[in-house]
């Protein structure tokens, strides 16, 4: 049954500027989400020793990305009672301060380990951030016009995705490491203005209750996991009995989180929605494909860099056809949809996902460039036949009620999924890089060679100071990391394809005609 069209309930000043306040919720999502695309160019360049860089090792290289999606993906569910609670405006102000604050301190950061830390403190600005943006636009736009705006909203991500990496390249062909973090500075300072001018403030009459004790639980047994993967590939060695104790003593602790939130009143992680297989394969598909993406993001650039010898502007822009076929084929993914069901349509991006994958494997130091493009391509299209149908059946399998916990939920796995993607396949390629290294090592003082088998860009940099004597490691460091990508690349590929097994057993598949018909009635009744 179709509602009878109600009343408008937005203010009349507020409707008249509705784009212009949608237009400053765009910009304030545009630089939280562009940092973390900005600094995948960044990385080689922040490896490097100073005064070029910081001199970061791999696995903290694995944590400056990892502690801002870790606090991201904790704080998330409750950054957004909190707006719902104290008012939106106000989040929304203070959490991109607190970013544009961790921003600066992070440009400035004398050493990785400040790196870190700064960019922990960026993540707790961050999660504030992107709830209240579509809080308020739902307050600003009347239904009818909602789908528009959230349209355009997401579409702020697609461009972060696509200009992030050709930013952070031009920045770092004409600055220092450091402009990559410093030129969120003047537009978090432009945002805040154009916020307190036009956007108004909302909260929820019947917010939710906090759960900071599950907050905490989930945050504390992610990072403990995440350390002991890192560590391990730090070592070279899993079997270590503190690489054990973390690893063991995280997955405890998230054992816990999910006893405590089954039992909790007020729960920020619902675990009765996992009930339903397809809610649980969907969100497993999330997951695994941004696990892939990170992972092969994190190696793609040192193979384009260190390997290849790209500056970190045509770093960028060989990258830019993953986020160009994001952007053609995501808003027209849900016609595949429509066509062939959710299942074959996720299956088929997981499968193309793998594909690339694979293809990496193959990749050495004078593979034809437009290959990588290519694949990059197909990669970004796996991609937006994966988010397109996954969101469609989250949103279909959960009760109207809960669709803004699932909105967030998504967001969640898909940042967890993409910092356990780091550790794991960037451990993979430290333990197989030190494998392939160190009997190559045997020339350099003992000093030096524990240092010099962490990564290729310490090798190389090692190299770089040991001038004409150092050029023979060069060729060794290029052969160990091609295989260390190999090898990561396939692990990849095997994550990839127990994400289609997964869907194709438990995703929903194409439902006849007239019973479609029937939810895309349900589903338009549900918007009021």
């Amino acid at each position: 049954m179709t509602s009878p069209v109600p009343a408008p309930r937005i203010p009349e000043a507020v409707h008249r500027r509705r784009w212009a306040i949608l237009g400053v919720l765009m910009l304030s999502l545009l630089i939280v989400v562009l940092d973390n695309s900005i600094l995948n160019v960044a990385i080689k360049t922040i490896s490097t020793p100073a005064p070029t860089g910081l001199g970061a090792t791999q696995s903290e290289i694995e944590w400056a990305i990892n502690a801002y999606t870790l606090v991201f993906a904790g704080l998330l569910f409750t950054s957004g009672l909190v707006g719902d609670r104290i008012g939106r405006k106000k989040v929304l102000l203070g959490g991109i301060a607190v970013f544009g604050i961790g921003s600066a301190l992070a440009a400035e950061s004398g050493s990785p380990s400040q790196l870190i830390a700064y960019r922990a403190l960026m993540a707790v600005g961050a999660a504030f951030v992107m709830p209240a943006t579509l809080a308020v636009l739902m307050n600003v736009f009347e239904r009818d016009e909602q789908p528009k705006a959230i349209g355009m909203w997401a579409g702020g991500v697609g461009l972060a995705i696509a200009i992030g990496p050709i930013t952070g390249g031009a920045l770092l062909d004409h600055f220092w490491w450091g402009s990559v973090f410093f030129v969120n500075v003047p537009i978090v300072i432009l945002a805040l203005v154009l916020m307190v001018w036009l956007v108004p403030d909302s909260r929820d009459p019947s917010p939710g209750r906090l759960d900071p004790i599950g907050v905490v639980l989930s945050v504390v047994g992610l990072v403990l996991l995440v350390y002991g993967i890192i560590k391990g590939g730090e070592l070279a060695d899993f079997t270590d009995a503190k690489v054990l104790a973390t690893i063991i003593a995280g997955l405890v602790v998230l054992a816990g989180f999910v006893v405590f939130e089954k039992r909790s009143d007020h729960p920020s992680l619902d675990v009765s929605y996992f009930r339903n297989k397809a809610f649980s394969a969907a969100m497993s598909a999330i997951a695994l494909v941004f696990f892939a993406l990170m992972g092969v993001t994190f190696f793609g650039v040192f193979y384009t860099q260190s390997v290849r010898g790209y500056s970190p502007l045509e770093s960028g822009v060989l990258m830019l056809p993953l986020a160009v076929a994001q952007l053609v084929f995501a808003p027209r993914a849900r016609l595949v949809v429509d066509r062939f069901g959710n299942k074959a349509t996720t299956t088929a991006g997981l499968l193309l996902i793998a594909a690339t994958l694979a293809a990496f494997a193959g990749f050495e130091a004078d593979t034809p460039i437009w290959l990588l493009e290519v694949v990059f391509f197909l990669m970004g299209t796996g991609m937006a036949h994966i988010m397109t149908p996954t969101s469609v059946v989250i949103m279909q399998t959960l009760p109207r009620e809960k669709a803004g916990s699932a909105s967030a939920l998504s967001n969640t796995f898909r940042q967890v999924g993409g910092a356990l993607g780091i550790a794991v396949l960037g451990s993979v390629l430290a333990t197989s890089y030190r494998d392939g290294i160190e009997g190559k090592l045997g020339a350099l003082p003992p000093a030096l060679r524990d240092t010099a088998g962490e990564s290729i860009q310490a090798t190389l940099g090692i190299a770089e100071k040991l001038g004409p004597r150092g050029q023979a490691l060069v060729t060794p460091a290029d052969d160990a990391f091609l295989h260390a990508m190999h090898v990561t690349a396939l692990c990849g590929t095997g994550v990839a394809l127990v994400g289609a097994v997964v869907v194709a057993l438990f995703l929903p598949g194409r439902p006849p005609a007239g019973q479609r018909k029937d939810r895309e009635t349900e589903l338009v009744g549900a918007k009021d």
